[in-house]
């Protein structure tokens, strides 16, 4: 039977401290799929909206740093269970945007959610794995502890739209760091409809924060963030990681530079995105008082 039903157009926004707020500039451009095919408008993040994810994100540090590792992990895995029950939509996104065949995407979706349960369990061993006891030449007792960086500034890879996205978000999360992520601008379906799942989830307002538009545009403006303390660089545009170190420099930000090519995003990533966001801190104790 035909219908005459018109298809609604959607408008995607962005994902700023728990809601979803246009862009103040009032942009937007058309996503479409790998034949040129409409699929969406989303909004294109300005300065401004840079700024305000940047205020969530700091708001929300001090909570999310704070809970237990324990209690990290299981709003994490909440993530995952969340993200299991939206599949098929992701499925269908992650198909349309890279241009991929269904069951080529469904192994890419059913890799994030499992990369995603992966680092939520990580979040109570990294105290014992990266801290430690350590061994002093007097009567005290010395440890050494990894803490969280605080708000990270992540430019999410271009190509691998939902798997590459979570590979570089999820650890920023699972060590205690609060996120303003640039999505991929030719792919940012999933990134929004990921947006949706930690709206939904039990993961505080402002811990993560999403802007969809063009890295190249808002990439300097949080690389020169004063109240940003580290940036990843994985899905710089060509030709400006230099420009965005030396922004980042300014405010003595940790960095963490993109890859030559693109990487295998199915590969284990050890703990290789979760070191450069922790910090190491040494607490002295006397004995016996």
């Amino acid at each position: 039977m035909s219908s005459d039903r018109l298809a609604v157009r959607k408008t995607y926004k962005l994902y700023v401290n728990g809601a979803f707020p246009r862009s103040e500039s009032g942009r937007t451009y058309e996503v479409t799929d790998t034949r040129g095919h409409f699929l969406a408008n989303a909004a294109w993040a300005s300065r401004k909206d840079a700024r305000d994810a940047v205020v969530a994100a700091r708001a929300a540090f001090r909570g999310w740093s704070g809970a237990t590792a324990y209690n990290r992990g299981q709003v994490l895995y909440r993530v995952a269970e969340v993200m299991e029950g939206r599949h098929v939509q992701f499925c269908e996104e992650v198909a349309a945007g890279e241009g991929i065949s269904g069951s080529k995407a469904r192994a890419a979706v059913d890799a994030a959610i499992d990369r995603w349960v992966w680092y939520a369990g990580w979040t109570d061993k990294l105290g014992a794995v990266l801290g430690g006891a350590n061994p002093v030449a007097g009567p005290y007792f010395d440890f050494s502890l990894p803490e969280p960086t605080g708000v990270v500034a992540v430019l999410a890879p271009q190509r691998s739209s939902l798997l590459g996205l979570v590979s570089v978000l999820a650890p920023v999360l699972a060590g205690g760091n609060t996120a303003v992520v640039v999505t991929s601008k030719e792919r940012p379906l999933p990134a929004v409809t990921l947006g949706e799942v930690l709206a939904t989830s039990d993961v505080p307002a402002g811990v993560v924060n999403l802007l969809t538009g063009d890295a190249g545009e808002i990439g300097p403006w949080l690389a020169e963030h004063d109240d940003v303390d580290a940036v990843d660089l994985t899905g710089a545009p060509a030709g400006r990681a230099m420009e965005l170190e030396r922004l980042a420099a300014g405010s003595i930000k940790r960095v963490v530079r993109p890859p030559a090519e693109e990487p295998d995003w199915t590969a284990d990533p050890g703990l290789s995105r979760l070191t450069p966001f922790l910090e190491t801190k040494t607490v002295w104790h006397p004995m016996g008082v």
